[in-house]
């Protein structure tokens, strides 16, 4: 792709600002509704002058001018459309309100989309009405445009009865409709509504598409629209794979979250929007590699000239001048001393202190683990099993005073009005401390049904509401949910994303509040939350100074085993110094005053963070004066480079003396109780196997010589602990020892000459070629086998075959060899029978390419074509079933066969899927191969003469009686 390739970006109108301007081919006209007309006396006056130009420089060729050919061109688009329109004020179809300025020029700017046939992305920040400015486009294509529908919009769950009032309150004209429900209530909606088609407009969730895509693809729709389009930010997710294959007009995302600062999903958004120009993830990422730019600006210059006629995004301080301010204040807290003394944050890290110390390994799953579970504890401790004194279990002054945060809640709960929590069992606390206190509370987070959500929203906002409380999980809750009546958000834990966050505050900064919005952020102070905080800020000047301004370079957005080491060690050493609780008596006004000054002070260090810090999340701007590792008067970034020989030390052990002497000496000594001795053998004896095969006589022969040599030796068998009846098979095997006697001249030679008669020179790694080979070709394909075996001739391998088959019961491993062999000849039956049914299947038909037909009964797929598939297996067919990498080799074929050119989804399938798919097309060959050979035998049996069938049945019927009599 080159700079050529881009849509023009230049012409900005004076006195508006770029990320507000609605992109647009045509300048705006004066009147909302304005045919483009033109003037006959200015086309006659223009021809005149055209044909005098030309007479005077002699041109009189019998051809087209320029200028007629241009008239030609404007009359037959004038004749396709003639009708441009652009709002200057809400539209009249817009009822019980108005939009807003900023609104109506992104309702031009939608409707500038549709007229030049572009989709796009609406990513005004959270609260800015982009459910509005939607509504009224839909709107716009039924009132002027005719075109009623059908359209889709997919929302997130909880904001399903949030759209449908929506539609009701604005845009009364346009029928929308909402499926939602359990199987049965899905099947008759389909069946009494959507069928029928008395509708504009079907809203609906994620998961509803999911579970009824069939019935979505039978739909011509006219827009497409997605709310909180980050779902599909990932191109092979169910939900991405499934919208793309509906069949659309128009497509609009609808997003409040900056895009993140990650190419590929960029590139996903563009690809779902225009598939044809963005078809291909690595030219993109390679067009906008940094290292092939000079300097940051040709990349911003590229990625607005991208970006700029698909995407607008406007936020709120620079359009809603109107929106109260909203103020966040961090309130640190300590632990409780149950949190600390019961051992609950401490035990955690005791549990760990080898990770602590850095003499562990540091598996990143183990200290994901760690983090979380030390998470929970700043929580609230009854978030572990076994916390919670009882039973019985009572709900008293215990639930608030074991939690520094449940104890700054309570003082804070008069001021409050909104709760979001990450974890939703800390609802689960909150609530019961709300039923404690008598406070009247809504609760949402994820397993809250759809019905129940819209109606404890309903019961928050009324205006005579006596709800005090509403408790909701941010992943949950924070998605379109409208709580502007709230004018107080706590934060009782935060989120590792602070996108999330910002949504759940949202819920009540937005258009509708009136008053100035309080934000409250719980942190308990030196733990694991402070650095979660503290990255989450980064985070969010990362995105203020880099992706706002349009630079989407990448950058470490996981987190690394070195950061999560960090976070669990911070504070440690402060937790295992200090064992009394940290909580105070402090009123809420000094509580809040001291946490407002924290968060001032916070707010200072990152404004003073340099981009390059942001981006490897250090908080070191490079000065002792200005650097967060400078630490009440010492500088924390010289320890920083003694981390791995920094010692946190475990607290000290407060327990009673311990006298038993046997564990002492054990401890200090570090041994443990000796194991019972080997039996002692003759040092001589040979090592044999028992895959050589050696004759059965020579293991009696070694056992007689093992039993004298312990007799010699005075060896005394000791009794077994593990075994009920240990003295009986004591005293037998003593006798065994005590009666035996040495071999006689004749029994040794014969030893020596039955250890001449195994396979000596087979050795365990010839075996278990041996072995592997007979699952590979099956037993009975001996040459094969022999290939295999490395350093063993065919008549080596042939001999040993025999006698492995006679004699393998006297195997140890006998089972599981046989289970091997046996897993293997049935794969290779499997491909054979596979092999057969495909080549009837292909026999069938002359030109099998054209003319193969698939009966799929009730098990065709939704994804794959009949052309596809027939495809697929003609080319298994000629490749071979049986072909090692066939199905890469077919992955190939798919993707340089000009016949899928243009067919996105199956060549960007897998090896793997494409397997599954050839899977799911042999079964059905292989059950149309036996439905037509029943069959077959069917009319056979039917055109043979009566008498000869009876005369048959009579013959079978002697043949049985004569073999049940010879048996008796």
């Amino acid at each position: 792709m080159s700079d050529e390739e881009l849509p023009s970006t230049s012409g900005e109108r004076a006195g508006e600002k770029e990320q507000d301007r609605p992109f647009q081919l045509a300048p705006p006209p004066k009147a909302a509704l304005k045919e483009a007309t033109v003037d006959p006396e200015y086309e006659e006056k223009r021809k005149a002058d055209r044909a005098n130009s030309l007479l005077s420089v002699g041109d009189n060729r019998h051809r087209r001018t320029e200028q007629e050919e241009d008239e030609e061109l404007l009359s037959e688009s004038r004749k396709a459309t003639n009708i441009l329109v652009r709002f200057e004020e809400s539209p009249s179809y817009v009822k019980n309100g108005a939009l807003r300025d900023y609104q109506i020029r992104g309702l031009n700017w939608m409707i500038s989309l549709y007229e030049n046939g572009i989709n796009g992305i609406l990513a005004d920040e959270m609260g800015l009405g982009k459910t509005l400015q939607t509504i009224a486009l839909l709107g716009y294509l039924k009132h002027y445009r005719n075109i009623p529908g059908p359209h889709m919009v997919l929302v997130p769950k909880s904001t399903l009865h949030n759209w449908m009032n929506e539609f009701k309150r604005w845009v009364p004209s346009l029928r929308a409709v909402c499926l939602i429900g359990d199987k049965d209530a899905r099947a008759a909606f389909i069946r009494d509504v959507m069928m029928p088609g008395e509708w504009d407009v079907c809203v609906t969730s994620y998961e509803m598409v999911i579970r009824e895509k069939s019935v979505f693809k039978k739909f011509n729709w006219r827009y497409l629209v997605i709310d909180e389009a980050h779902r599909i930010k990932n191109e092979k997710s169910k939900l991405s794979e499934i919208v793309r294959e509906f069949k659309t007009t128009n497509r609009l995302l609808l997003t409040g979250t900056p895009l993140q600062n990650n190419l590929h999903e960029l590139w996903s958004l563009l690809n779902f929007l225009l598939p044809d120009v963005f078809n291909s993830a690595s030219d993109f990422d390679s067009w906008f590699d940094t290292n092939n730019c000079l300097g940051d600006q040709k990349l911003v210059e590229r990625l607005h000239a991208v970006l700029r006629p698909f995407l607008l995004r406007r936020i709120k301080r620079e359009v809603e001048k109107s929106l109260p301010p909203k103020k966040e204040v961090k309130i640190y807290l300590g632990l409780s001393k149950m949190q600390r003394e019961w051992g609950v944050y401490t035990r955690i890290l005791m549990k760990d202190i080898d990770i602590l110390n850095s003499a562990g390994k540091m598996d990143k799953m183990r200290l994901l683990n760690i983090l979380m579970q030390l998470r929970k504890c700043c929580n609230h401790p009854y978030l572990f099993d076994g916390a919670e004194p009882g039973p019985p279990y009572t709900t008293d002054t215990h639930l608030v005073t074991n939690s520094g945060k449940m104890l700054a809640l309570d003082k804070l709960l008069p001021k409050l009005h909104e709760q979001a929590s990450q974890m939703t069992r800390v609802l689960d606390i909150l609530e019961d401390y709300c039923m404690w206190r008598g406070y009247e509370y809504c609760r949402l987070d994820g397993n809250t049904p759809h019905e129940d959500r819209q109606q404890a929203i309903e019961m928050y906002n009324a205006s005579d509401s006596t709800k005090f409380i509403f408790m909701l999980s941010t992943r949950a809750g924070g998605l379109g949910i409208n709580l502007a009546t709230a004018d107080v958000v706590i934060l009782y834990d935060s989120d590792w994303n602070p996108q999330v966050d910002l949504q759940a505050m949202d819920r009540a900064h937005r258009i509708g509040q009136k008053k100035p919005v309080r934000v409250f952020r719980l942190i308990t102070e030196n733990t694991v939350e402070e650095r979660i905080v503290e990255r989450a800020e980064m985070k969010l000047r990362l995105d203020s100074i880099v992706i706002q301004q349009g630079r989407l370079i990448e950058q470490q957005n996981k987190l690394g085993k070195d950061e999560m080491l960090q976070m669990i060690r911070h504070g440690a050493t402060h937790v295992f110094a200090s064992k009394d609780s940290e909580l105070t008596d402090e009123d809420i006004d000094t509580i809040l005053e001291r946490g407002a000054k924290k968060t001032a002070e916070m707010n200072e260090r990152m404004q003073k963070l340099g981009e390059s810090s942001l981006r490897n999340f250090t908080m070191d701007t490079g000065t002792t004066e200005t650097s967060l590792y400078n630490f009440e008067g010492e500088d924390y970034r010289e320890k920083q480079k003694m981390n791995m020989m920094e010692w946190i030390e475990p607290p000290k052990r407060e327990r009673k003396a311990n006298y038993a002497v046997d564990a002492y000496f054990r401890e200090a000594l570090r041994v443990s109780e000796p194991r019972a001795p080997k039996a002692p053998r003759p040092p001589k004896q040979p090592n044999i196997q028992d895959f050589q095969f050696f004759p059965p006589r020579l293991f009696e022969l070694l056992e007689m010589e093992i039993l004298h040599y312990r007799k010699t030796i005075g060896y005394k068998v000791p009794r077994a602990s593990d075994i009920p009846n240990a003295a009986q098979v004591q005293k037998e095997e003593q006798k065994k020892i005590d009666e035996a006697e040495p071999l006689t001249p004749e029994e040794t030679e014969e030893k020596e000459r039955l250890l001449t008669q195994g396979f000596t020179s087979w050795n365990k790694r010839d075996f278990n070629q041996f072995i592997k080979a007979n699952e590979k070709y099956g037993r009975d394909d001996i040459d094969s086998i022999a290939r295999e075996v490395e350093g063993k001739t065919p008549e080596e391998v042939i001999e040993y075959s025999a006698v492995f088959w006679e004699r393998c019961n006297e195997l140890q491993d006998i089972e599981k060899i046989m289970a091997q062999i046996e897993r293997g000849e049935a794969r290779i039956q499997r491909r054979i029978s596979i092999k057969k049914a495909l080549d009837v299947k292909i026999a069938r038909y002359k030109a099998p390419f054209h003319q193969l037909r698939i009966q799929y009964g009730t098990n065709k797929g939704k994804n794959y074509t009949e052309e596809e598939d027939r495809f697929l297996i003609c080319m298994l067919h000629k490749m071979g079933f049986d072909k090692e990498n066939v199905y890469e080799e077919l992955r190939q074929c798919v993707r340089n066969t000009p016949q899928f050119r243009f067919d996105w989804f199956i060549k960007s399938r897998t090896a793997m899927e494409l397997q599954r798919r050839c899977n799911t097309l042999i079964s059905l060959i292989e059950k149309e191969n036996t439905e037509i050979e029943e069959k077959e035998k069917a009319e056979k049996k039917k055109r043979a003469p009566k008498g000869q069938s009876a005369h048959k049945r009579k013959a079978e019927a002697s043949s049985d009686r004569k073999e049940k009599k010879s048996k008796t």
